[in-house]
């Protein structure tokens, strides 16, 4: 349905839009089409230097801090933008950092039908984000809790007449829409496939400990990259309590690892999964138990968001905010002999595109009226941590915040012919996606079959939790040129490369596609922050009672 209106709606604006707009966007065809070799250059230039091994693959709280974030500020400087916290470019944000030990480095965990010994980072990833020195629990039962869900408005309560508190619950990744379009949002994934929300949940409720059954496909990501996330220090915004208030244990288990589990508690994991997906299921009490103490070094520390501000003209205080995180893993388990995460395409290139586009509004001849924020967040490879602080401390009153354009991942791409619409029919920012790309000669499809939950997982998702729309949106897979497409990938035939060290630039990579997604958000933002209306969230949306404070 949502496609249908988008395809309506874009018919009905596209011979308006030819008529009005012209070549008032930058963001035209003619302007894609002659893409300045100067934006490349810019472009190219600072998605190496930050991804450079020297900066360490930009692990928050490293020794690498200090350098990137100075390198971001300094070249919002060198842009001619000014600091948008007071004097200075910079918004501490206190983490709480927690490294995680485990006797022996394992797990037992003893069942009715066996023993079974889960070995750290092999079988199962498990951490703490408390900041107790040690945290014990003593002969302590398993619940297996399903997807570990509690969703009232889905019909669908996996706590429901099972006790946890005091428990470790073991639970599924993603959400019951994943296995059956009825159930859920089909395939795309709700917020209640997130790992985030089953361990908030599990909190809620009481429990020990979460372990999450980990499979690639509704994961959207292979063991690895839950390895390579958990490897060094973990990482979360600081509380009073010293997050007390979070399940004591977290952490995943692989497939493998799980089935070993039920079969210890004399239970088959393939019926207890099967009977999990099916609406009515009721959790159940595992014949495991295990006594295990983990260690933590916790310290507490100031990381940085990075922010520059375009001021406007006559609504300067109002506000488009444009960001992209600018960490990533640091330096982790090595991977055929390469233990630096540079994190290249996740997300330099979106820190990148953030200069690229400074550039653009400060070379303008007039102002806009509306006042641009460029904001670099730190933390968002631990949990979207740095926007989730500046979303509860913003620099600029959330209430005059017009939109939040996000970017993160704006690597190797050849350009396309359609815009990948995610959370369409949600406000009516879609409006701006559709002729921005319009006058690109771009379409938009609403994004579909979102099962990796992607709206969830990047910095925008914030934003739009505390009231200010956002818009996700990005070249699809309908390439300009399939034929260089295919060449390209002969030449360079395409890898794994999420949270992996071979997230690498390389002087070889096509931007052009990248090139027009930052053009994209560049005549959005230009239209919105010369604009004096404020999008709203259309009916339905939970965002929309935050916004206007119902």
């Amino acid at each position: 349905m949502k496609k249908l209106i988008l395809c309506a709606a874009l018919a009905g604006i596209i011979p308006a839009l030819r008529a009005q707009v012209g070549d008032q966007l930058v963001g035209t065809t003619a302007a894609v089409e002659n893409q300045p070799a100067a934006d490349e250059a810019l472009f190219r230039t600072h998605i190496k230097a930050l991804s450079a091994d020297a900066f360490g693959g930009r692990k928050p709280l490293s020794v690498h801090e200090e350098p990137v974030i100075n390198y971001i500020a300094g070249t919002f400087k060198d842009l001619g933008l000014e600091p948008a916290n007071g004097s200075s470019y910079f918004q501490e944000v206190p983490l709480l950092s927690v490294r995680t030990r485990f006797k022996n480095n394992e797990i037992v965990v003893n069942g009715s039908h066996g023993t079974v010994k889960l070995h750290n980072m092999e079988d199962a990833v498990v951490w703490s984000l408390r900041g107790e020195k040690s945290i014990k629990l003593a002969n302590t039962s398993f619940v297996f809790a399903g997807f570990g869900i509690n969703a009232p408005e889905y019909g669908w309560n996996d706590y429901d007449g099972i006790d946890v508190k005091g428990k470790i619950v073991i639970v599924l990744v993603n959400d019951p829409g994943y296995y059956d379009d009825a159930l859920f949002r089909g395939k795309n994934m709700t917020y209640y496939g997130r790992w985030t929300y089953k361990f908030e949940e599990a909190g809620r409720q009481g429990a020990a400990g979460v372990l999450i059954i980990h499979d690639a496909g509704p994961a959207s990501y292979d063991w690895s990259v839950v390895q390579n996330g958990r490897a060094n220090d973990n990482l979360s915004l600081y509380s009073a309590t010293g997050n007390k208030e979070l399940v004591p244990i977290q952490g995943w288990v692989t497939g493998k690892a799980a089935e070993t589990l039920f079969a210890a508690a004399g239970q088959s994991s393939e019926t207890a999964i099967a009977a999990a997906r099916q609406k009515g299921f009721k959790s159940f009490a595992l014949s495991l138990k295990t006594t295990l103490e983990v260690l933590n070094s916790a310290k507490v520390a100031n990381s940085h968001n990075v922010a520059a501000i375009l001021p406007g003209t006559d609504l300067k205080d109002e506000y488009i905010i444009y960001s992209a995180h600018w960490d990533h893993l640091g330096i982790g388990t090595p991977i055929d002999g390469d233990s630096i995460y540079n994190g290249a395409d996740d997300n330099a290139s979106g820190v990148s595109a953030l200069f690229l586009l400074a550039n653009r509004f400060k070379k303008l001849a007039e102002r806009p009226r509306r006042s641009i924020l460029f904001l670099s967040v730190t933390a968002e490879e631990s949990g979207l941590l740095g926007s989730e602080y500046y979303s509860l401390h913003p620099i600029v009153p959330l209430q005059k915040t017009v939109v939040n354009l996000n970017m993160d991942g704006y690597g190797n791409k050849g350009r396309t012919t359609s815009v990948t619409l995610g959370g369409a029919g949600d406000a009516e920012t879609d409006r701006y996606v559709i002729e921005a790309a319009a006058a690109q000669g771009r379409i938009v499809m609403p994004a579909a079959n979102q099962t990796s939950g992607g709206y969830f997982r990047s910095d925008h998702f914030n934003f739009a939790k505390v009231g200010v729309p956002v818009i996700l949106a990005k070249g699809g897979r309908d390439y300009l040129d399939p034929a260089a497409e295919e060449a390209k990938r002969i030449a360079h035939p395409p890898v794994y490369s999420y949270h992996q060290p071979n997230d690498e630039y390389h002087d070889w990579w096509d931007l052009s596609g990248s090139l027009q997604d930052i053009y994209l958000f560049y005549g959005i933002g230009l239209r919105l922050s010369n604009d004096s209306s404020f999008p709203r969230w259309n009916e339905g949306i939970p965002y929309k009672a935050i916004r206007e404070g119902k």
